[in-house]
């Protein structure tokens, strides 16, 4: 089979197209072959050997979807002709996460997606939703279930609270659709004028532009009559999280993603004075995937496609990642 491979961490030169054997499905395993892939900040991480953990080579990715062609003995979750999608953290079933079930992350920990066939465990993968493509499909298990635990398993988010969201990469772009069909109020930011002219007809109420208003917590302080937020999903990092709790309300809760403006020391003086809850989000377990899917299959949500390439232009989907122009996700057609 056709795979890609990291075989030293030194960047894209370090990504290589390989051929390995087709694996076969083991007891408890389902082969499936790999019909889309998507990307994700971390994956950029990974190649650059910026990401702890990593074990050379390694089939990068951990967000893919395809179709079930085999299946191992003792398997009764799925069935051949089946379409799936892995799960971010392959022995995360349910509950809480643990040390162990974070050894089990795909495209990092252990090998991912971004290969012509996989074999998974079969507790590893969920059906997808029936009116998504592979290519939709392939982009939820990492940005879609890191945006539903922050904002609903463990946000809680209620009709009428209000949401900010930094950007509109794909957490933050599912984080609108799931807050929208919530009933959330969204206040969004980005430095494209053109960008925030699509979210707001996605849904969100507001918009920032944080060139033009680079102290954009006040913007979001005069949208909020001096309150402040519900909610913050922040994908920033040290470099925004001082500002985004500057944007909460009190009692506020502010989710931790991503470490995308780099990471440094943190004020501690809003957390403590304004009683935020700062909660750090590592995508989520299969339970949450499974419940995440129910809302997209009831209110047909389409995941936001930025660009599809070809498997045999994987670097190039990697550069269209790292320059930060894309609005929604990044996939790969296998």
């Amino acid at each position: 089979m056709k795979a890609y491979q990291i075989q030293t961490a030194s960047g894209l030169e370090g990504l290589r197209p390989v051929d390995l054997p087709d694996p076969t499905p083991g007891f408890g395993q389902v082969l499936v072959r790999v019909r889309a892939v998507s990307l994700n900040y971390r994956d950029a991480m990974v190649v650059s050997g910026l990401y702890p953990g990593l074990k050379l080579p390694l089939i990068p990715l951990s967000d893919g979807a395809g179709e079930v062609v085999a299946i191992g003995e003792g398997v009764t979750r799925v069935k051949v002709g089946d379409r799936v999608a892995g799960i971010f953290f392959q022995d995360w079933i349910a509950g809480r996460l643990t040390r162990e079930k974070i050894k089990s992350a795909m495209g990092g920990a252990i090998d991912g997606m971004l290969a012509e066939y996989v074999a998974l465990n079969q507790e590893g993968v969920v059906h997808l939703p029936e009116h998504l493509s592979y290519e939709e499909g392939a982009s939820l298990p990492c940005a879609a279930v890191t945006a539903w635990q922050a904002l609903v398993t463990r946000g809680g988010l209620a009709a009428g609270e209000t949401v900010l969201l930094l950007g509109t990469g794909g957490v933050s772009i599912f984080a609108l659709q799931f807050a929208k069909i919530l009933g959330a109020n969204i206040i969004i930011t980005s430095s494209s004028d053109e960008k925030l002219e699509r979210a707001k007809a996605m849904g969100a109420r507001e918009t920032i532009n944080y060139k033009t208003h680079p102290d954009w917590p006040e913007k979001v302080w005069e949208l909020t009559q001096k309150e402040g937020v519900d909610q913050v999903v922040e994908v920033g990092g040290a470099g925004t999280l001082e500002r985004s709790l500057r944007s909460t309300r009190v009692g506020g809760r502010v989710s931790l993603i991503g470490v995308l403006s780099g990471a440094g020391e943190v004020n501690h003086t809003y957390i403590l004075r304004n009683s935020i809850d700062v909660q750090g989000i590592y995508v989520g377990s299969r339970e949450m995937f499974e419940a995440m899917n129910r809302a997209i299959a009831l209110h047909q949500i389409k995941p936001v496609i930025d660009r599809v390439f070809p498997l045999d232009e994987a670097p190039a989907a990697y550069r269209h990642l790292q320059s930060g122009s894309h609005f929604g996700k990044v996939v790969m057609q296998l």
